[in-house]
C-alpha cells in the first residue's frame, strides 16, 4: 500500500512548492499526467530587446493574459535550434528561483511555490563565448493537468558593436516568407531601408500567440486588420495611433463597416513598444487574442490583410483613412509568406481610365477645334454643318458621356462618400459638364443680340471645368500613387505641355490675325503644331493608363 502511495506522488513533482523541476530541463515538459495544450496559449515570454551583447543583461518577462494566471513555470535560454541552456539568469522576486540544468549553474529559472502568478520578470546575461542567435523557451503550468510546453520568444541576435537595440529598431523585411508573413507598400519594400515603406509582419510564436510589427510614414495612425474579404467591414483591427504629447499607443478595434471602428479591450496583448520619429510610426507587440471576423465558420484560419493609415485627433482617436491597401490573397499566419497588395480594383481603374481619356484627349481635341480650327476649316461642311462644329459637338458629347459613367463607377463600388478633395472636385466637374451641355442645347442663334452672353459663359465654363478636371486627376493619382509619385510627375508634365501649347496656339492665332493675308507655310506649321500637341498628350495618357493598370 505504501508503495502505491509513493508511486502516485512521483508525477506530482511539479506541484511541489519547491519548484525543483530539474528533471524537465531537457524537454521542458512537466512530469504530469496528460499532454501539453495545443490551443492558443494565454501566456507569453518576451525579451526587452532583439539583440544582446557580452556583459549586458536582457530583461525577460513571463506574463499571463488578462484574467489568467499560472502556478508553475520553467524558463531557459537556448541557441536557435539548440537543446541545451546558455547564459545565466538572476532573479529578484521571491516567486522565482535559479536552477542548474545540463550541469550549468543558474541556467534556468522556475517557481518557488504553487501560488498564483500573473507575471515574472528575470534577468539573463550571455556568456562571454556566446555568439549565436538565442531565444527564450518557457513552460507554463496553469493547473496539474493544464499546461503549455516550450513557448518561445522572438530570437535575439548577437550585437556586433556591443550595444543592444530596441525591437522597434529591428523591424525589417528580413525573414519575410520564411519565418513570418509580410504585407507592404510599395510591394517588397524594407522599412529598415526606406522611411516611405508601409509595412506589417506577423510571426507565429506558438499556437494562438503571434508577434506583430508595424511601420509606416504617418503623423496620425497606421493600422492593419484581418478580413474575410477585401472590403472594410467585420474586420479585426490593431491600430498604432499618435495621441497627446506625441505618445503612440496600440489599440484593438472591430470594424463594422465604413465608419469609425468600435474600440475593444486590448485583451491578451503584451510586449508593447511604440514610437514616432520623423513622422514614421513603429509598433511591435505580442497578441494571444483570437482573431474574430464574425465569420460563419471558424475552421478556416486564412484571412485577407488590410492596411490603412491617416490622421488622428489629439486624443489618439483615428480619423478617416487617407490611404489603404489589401493583400491579393488570403494568408495563414502559421504559414510564412509574402503577399503583394491587391492593387486598384478594376472598377476604379475603369473610372480613372475614362476620366483621363476624356479630359486629356477628347475634351482637349474638342476645345482645340472650337478655338483654333474655325478659320483653318472655314467653309468646309460635314452633314450640313461646319466641320469644326461637328467635330467639337461629337468629341465633347463623348467627353460628357464618359464623365457621367466615370462619375457613377466609384459610387457603385464604395456605396459611400469617400471623403477628401477628390470626390468634391469630381462632383464639381460633373455639375459643370452638365451645365455646359445644357447651355449648348439652349443657346440662342448666332445673330441674336445676346449671343455674346452664351459665348462668354460657354468659354469661361469650359476653362473652369477643364481646370477642375485636371485638379481632380491630380488628387486621384495621389491616392493611387502616394508612395512612388511618378504618376504625379507624368501628370505634371502633361499640365506643363498643355499650358505651353495653348500659349503657342494663342501666339500663332494672334500673329495670324495681325498679318495681312495668309503667310506662306502658315497652314502647314499649324497642322504640324497640332499633331505634335496631340501626340504629346497621347504619350502622357498612355503612361498614366499603364501606371493605373499596374498600381
Amino acid at each position: 500500500m505504501r508503495l502505491l502511495v509513493l508511486l502516485a506522488m512521483v508525477p506530482a513533482v511539479w506541484s511541489y512548492p519547491s519548484g525543483a523541476v530539474t528533471s524537465s530541463c531537457s524537454d521542458l515538459t512537466p512530469q504530469h499526467r496528460g499532454s501539453s495544450q495545443t490551443g492558443a496559449s494565454p501566456y507569453t515570454v518576451t525579451a526587452s530587446t532583439r539583440s544582446y551583447a557580452a556583459g549586458q543583461s536582457v530583461s525577460v518577462l513571463l506574463q499571463a493574459s488578462s484574467g489568467k494566471s499560472f502556478t508553475g513555470f520553467l524558463l531557459e535560454a537556448r541557441e536557435v535550434g539548440g537543446q541545451t541552456p546558455v547564459g545565466s539568469f538572476s532573479v529578484s522576486s521571491s516567486d522565482a528561483q535559479l536552477l542548474t540544468c545540463s550541469s550549468q549553474p543558474k541556467s534556468a529559472v522556475s517557481h518557488t511555490s504553487a501560488s498564483t502568478k500573473t507575471q515574472i520578470r528575470v534577468t539573463w546575461q550571455p556568456s562571454a563565448s556566446q555568439v549565436k542567435d538565442i531565444e527564450f523557451h518557457a513552460t507554463f503550468v496553469q493547473s496539474y493537468s493544464v499546461f503549455w510546453v516550450d513557448l518561445k520568444s522572438l530570437s535575439l541576435s548577437r550585437s556586433s558593436n556591443g550595444s543592444t537595440t530596441s525591437p522597434l529598431d529591428n523591424i525589417s523585411s528580413s525573414g519575410c516568407g520564411s519565418s513570418k508573413i509580410c504585407l507592404s507598400q510599395p510591394s517588397g519594400c524594407d522599412p529598415a531601408v526606406s522611411s516611405s515603406c508601409f509595412f506589417m509582419s506577423a510571426t507565429a510564436l506558438s499556437p494562438g500567440t503571434v508577434s506583430y510589427e508595424m511601420s509606416g510614414p504617418s503623423s496620425g495612425y497606421i493600422a492593419f486588420g484581418f478580413s474575410d474579404d477585401q472590403q472594410m467591414g467585420n474586420d479585426d483591427i490593431y491600430i498604432c495611433s499618435v495621441g497627446a504629447n506625441s505618445l503612440v499607443s496600440v489599440q484593438h478595434a472591430f470594424s463594422t463597416g465604413k465608419t469609425t471602428p468600435t474600440s475593444l479591450p486590448l485583451g491578451n496583448v503584451s510586449g508593447v513598444e511604440a514610437s514616432i520619429n520623423n513622422n514614421v510610426i513603429k509598433c511591435v507587440f505580442v497578441s494571444s487574442n483570437l482573431i474574430s471576423t464574425q465569420r460563419a465558420s471558424v475552421s478556416n484560419q486564412t484571412y485577407y490583410l488590410l492596411y490603412a493609415y491617416g490622421p488622428s485627433s489629439s486624443s489618439g482617436q483615428i480619423q478617416r483613412h487617407s490611404g489603404t491597401f489589401v493583400s491579393s490573397n488570403k494568408m495563414d499566419i502559421s504559414n510564412p509568406q509574402t503577399s503583394q497588395s491587391s492593387g486598384l480594383p478594376k472598377i476604379l481603374q475603369a473610372h480613372g481610365t475614362l476620366m483621363l481619356t476624356s479630359w486629356m484627349t477628347t475634351a482637349t481635341v474638342g476645345m482645340m477645334f472650337a478655338r483654333y480650327m474655325k478659320s483653318t476649316a472655314k467653309g468646309q461642311k460635314l452633314l450640313g454643318k461646319d466641320v469644326w462644329f461637328v467635330v467639337h459637338v461629337a468629341v465633347m458629347s463623348i467627353t460628357v458621356i464618359a464623365t457621367c459613367i466615370a462619375f457613377i463607377l466609384p459610387f457603385a463600388h464604395a456605396r459611400d462618400w469617400s471623403g477628401g478633395a477628390h470626390p468634391v472636385l469630381g462632383c464639381l466637374v460633373m455639375i459643370l459638364s452638365l451645365l455646359q451641355l445644357l447651355g449648348a442645347l439652349l443657346r440662342c442663334g448666332p445673330q441674336h443680340p445676346r449671343r455674346f452672353l452664351f459665348n462668354w459663359f460657354h468659354a469661361s465654363n469650359a476653362v473652369a471645368v477643364k481646370a477642375l478636371a485636371v485638379a481632380a486627376i491630380f488628387t486621384g493619382l495621389n491616392l493611387v500613387d502616394s508612395t512612388h509619385g511618378w504618376l504625379m510627375s507624368v501628370m505634371g508634365a502633361f499640365l506643363g505641355w498643355d499650358v505651353l501649347f495653348y500659349f503657342l496656339f494663342e501666339v500663332k492665332i494672334r500673329w495670324k490675325m495681325n498679318s495681312a493675308g495668309e503667310v506662306s507655310g502658315s497652314r502647314t506649321q499649324s497642322v504640324v503644331l497640332r499633331i505634335v500637341y496631340v501626340m504629346g498628350n497621347l504619350a502622357c495618357l498612355i503612361a498614366l493608363l499603364v501606371g493605373i493598370g499596374t498600381s
